[in-house]
């Protein structure tokens, strides 16, 4: 109950962290340019190159990014924006535009059958490899035709209507699963069919959207919202596809708004949908999403989905964050949500997007585990450490119970390895999910989680991993001390993790360090493996490594172990260290050395004949024939590089140990400087915000109340 108590109170809190700002925010008060009339210039270009070439309609080939699939894309991209100039300036060569590429797509697709480039691993579409990009196109296609339709002939809208019921149906009748999944394939086919009834008319197609194929309300567009979104706007799937979902959510919600007002769409589940945008736009770095589970780390806030979202939020919110995004991104919605937020944008109604640190709770009741981000200083440069102890994310998700990401300086210092795709890169397996998405990026050891006896959390299988979710013990964040608490009992039998990661103020240093704590349980012995994957280029070791300099080994047989070479091993010295250089920054991890174990350096990339992968490093502990253990950690980054100057300052650590041990019902580690400051973080194992703790280690008696502590020692 004590765990239950302290979430209940911790989760409903947002940290603002002094410092933390906006990604280049519109300063208040001052103007911005009209974005709105660069949109509409820029969609003025686009269409009159569409018109010039003429009505292209091809017969569907490719894959995802071969030609015919690109040239539909284009298609349904005109066919919005030319209803919404159309709409905006009155010119008719906009509607007979749209309206000529509709009746070619209505004589094309009752010929139509499944796509001949679709995968066995893929519900198929008839326009697109995939069904997802048939409703894609649904969703875009149905909203410029929203704008023509009342200024067309009755023989013109009798030829283009069946075009879209013809579509409505092949979306949610013959693709009925997909169509009734909680997933957000669905979400973007009931957009499509939802948005094709309002405007063609058909209530029986709308209520198939908002409550399902058999509409009552197991499935849809309201079961969707109501399962897939936290209280706290946390995606199921995290911060990639949220961004992706974003956009079905929101404009089929506000067709819903505009056509069906006592539904209350915006109100539902405490305004949800709107928290959903700005929960998106807290999972970036830099404006960059944090890259877990299926996740390019290209992928930012400069997204169409984010410009259609942000636009249709802040004309619900009225929200002047929201205004600083667009401000960020450089571009608004050309629609008159968009132009809405220029304007006020142009008006200097902005305000700076409170970035901070925040924990976002997972699953429909919030009890799913969290996501927790940790921020101090600004969101540029500043430092930024992610924890992840949620729900599996569905078939986009991971095995990464309890990871851990952190970023520094507006760089990826600890990474995640994130999605293993070439996205619509023909060459690359046709623009899908590689198979090493699935030996590789999914599989525990290509995350920073404990892996035991050589096997992926849940043995990698998605069913028992989607049953239980990871739990969120705690989360604390202040000034000089910022924690999230993580505990897995379920991914290994017998055998439970508990983990704290910290981000901590340490007298003498300039930027606060990161602590790790990670405390596994057992029935019985095992080989653990606990990776860290960093980014950067190695400085300085502390173990003396056999580096194998000829013959480079494959670390083992499956599991993701056979996509790593191994270039080093080492016996663990009694003050183990890597220092590496990312650009301008040193940073040093420092671990506890365990009896008896070793240290792997080593790199991805093995096992890969068609260079999928990406050549990444790693150090992974090796703890053998061990029950009971703790691991313990903590980075530092340090001094500067400054190539132009060829100046460079403290490239050393400035941590001169670390002690960790676990003392009666706590975990404690003293960091110590080499200036002599000393800082201990202790953990207790039960969160009881009242009671009192009192233990001895390495000859200092500590002294705290509640779950948790920073205590600087004289």
């Amino acid at each position: 109950m004590s765990n239950l108590i302290a979430m209940a109170f911790l989760a409903s809190v947002t940290f603002a962290i002094p410092g933390a700002s906006a990604a280049q925010p519109a300063p208040a008060g001052q103007a911005a340019p009209d974005l709105f009339a660069t949109e509409v210039a820029k969609s003025r270009v686009f269409l009159e190159e569409m018109m010039q070439a003429g009505i292209y309609v091809p017969q569907p080939k490719d894959p995802g990014g071969g030609a015919s699939h690109e040239q539909h894309k284009r298609n349904y991209r005109a066919l919005y924006e030319a209803g919404q100039l159309y709409k905006l300036t009155g010119d008719r060569r906009y509607r007979d535009y749209a309206r000529d590429m509709l009746l070619a797509y209505a004589a094309l697709y009752p010929t139509l059958g499944p796509h001949p480039a679709r995968s066995n691993d893929q519900r198929y579409g008839k326009l697109f490899w995939q069904v997802l990009n048939d409703a894609v196109w649904l969703v875009n296609g149905i909203q410029g035709y929203e704008l023509i339709r009342a200024d067309l002939s009755a023989q013109d809208r009798a030829r283009i209507d069946p075009l879209f019921r013809q579509m409505a149906t092949f979306l949610s009748v013959e693709s009925v699963k997909t169509f009734d999944m909680i997933h957000n394939h669905a979400t973007w086919a009931t957009a499509g069919v939802g948005m094709t009834g309002y405007v063609l008319g058909d209530r029986d197609l709308v209520d198939r959207a908002l409550k399902g194929s058999r509409k009552d309300g197991s499935a849809g567009f309201l079961k969707q919202i109501d399962d897939l979104l936290s209280p706290d706007g946390y995606y199921a799937e995290g911060g990639y596809y949220q961004r992706y979902a974003l956009w079905p959510f929101m404009v089929f919600a506000n067709s819903i708004e505009r056509y069906d007002p006592a539904v209350g769409i915006f109100k539902r589940r405490d305004g949800v949908l709107v928290k959903t945008v700005q929960t998106a736009v807290d999972l970036t770095y830099r404006g960059h999403f944090v890259p877990f589970n299926d996740a390019l780390k290209e992928k930012s806030l400069n997204t169409e989905e984010l410009y259609q979202s942000v636009a249709i939020a802040y004309a619900q919110s009225r929200d002047p964050a929201l205004l600083s995004v667009a401000h960020w991104q450089g571009r608004v919605a050309l629609s008159p949500e968009g132009k809405m937020v220029a304007a006020d944008l142009a008006a200097g109604k902005a305000r700076p997007f409170p970035f901070g640190s925040r924990l976002l709770r997972d699953g429909a009741d919030g009890k799913s585990g969290a996501v927790a981000l940790i921020r101090s200083g600004d969101s540029e440069t500043g430092q930024l450490l992610v924890t992840k102890s949620a729900s599996q994310g569905m078939g986009h998700g991971h095995f990464d119970r309890l990871n851990w990401l952190y970023f520094d300086e507006g760089r990826e210092i600890v990474s995640d390895y994130g999605a293993a795709r070439f996205h619509n890169v023909e060459a690359k397996y046709g623009g899908r999910y590689l198979p090493e998405n699935e030996s590789w990026a999914k599989q525990s050891i290509a995350h920073n989680v404990l892996v035991v006896d050589g096997r992926s959390h849940f043995d990698g299988k998605l069913e028992p991993a989607e049953e239980h979710a990871g739990e969120q013990v705690l989360f604390s964040a202040s000034q000089d001390f910022s924690i999230s608490v993580g505990r897995e009992a379920n991914a290994y039998p017998g055998v439970t993790m508990t983990r704290a990661v910290a981000l901590v103020a340490v007298p003498g240093l300039d930027k606060r360090v990161v602590v790790d704590l990670l405390r596994v349980r057992s029935t019985s012995q095992h080989r653990y493996d606990l990776p860290l994957h960093y980014q950067g280029h190695i400085v300085e070791l502390g173990p003396q490594f056999k580096v194998n300099t000829e013959v480079r080994p494959v670390l083992g047989q499956g599991a993701g172990y056979q996509h790593i070479w191994v270039d080093g091993v080492a016996s663990t010295p009694q003050k183990p260290f890597i220092t590496w250089q990312n650009q301008t920054r040193f940073h040093t991890w420092h671990w506890v050395p365990q009896t008896g174990s070793s240290v792997i350096l080593a790199e991805s990339g093995a096992g890969d004949p068609n260079f999928n992968l990406r050549r990444e490093p790693m150090i992974i502990q090796r703890l053998e024939g061990a029950a009971d253990s703790l691991f313990a950690g903590v980075l530092e980054g340090h001094g500067s590089y400054d190539p132009d100057s060829e100046r460079v300052t403290a490239s050393r650590s400035q941590i001169a140990s670390i002690e960790a041990a676990t003392i009666g019902e706590a975990d404690v580690a003293i960091l110590t400087t080499r200036a002599g400051v000393k800082v201990a973080v202790a953990v207790a194992h039960a969160p009881d915000p009242m009671k009192r703790h009192s233990i001895q280690f390495a000859g200092h008696e500590l002294s705290w109340a509640g779950p948790v502590a920073r205590i600087v020692l004289k």
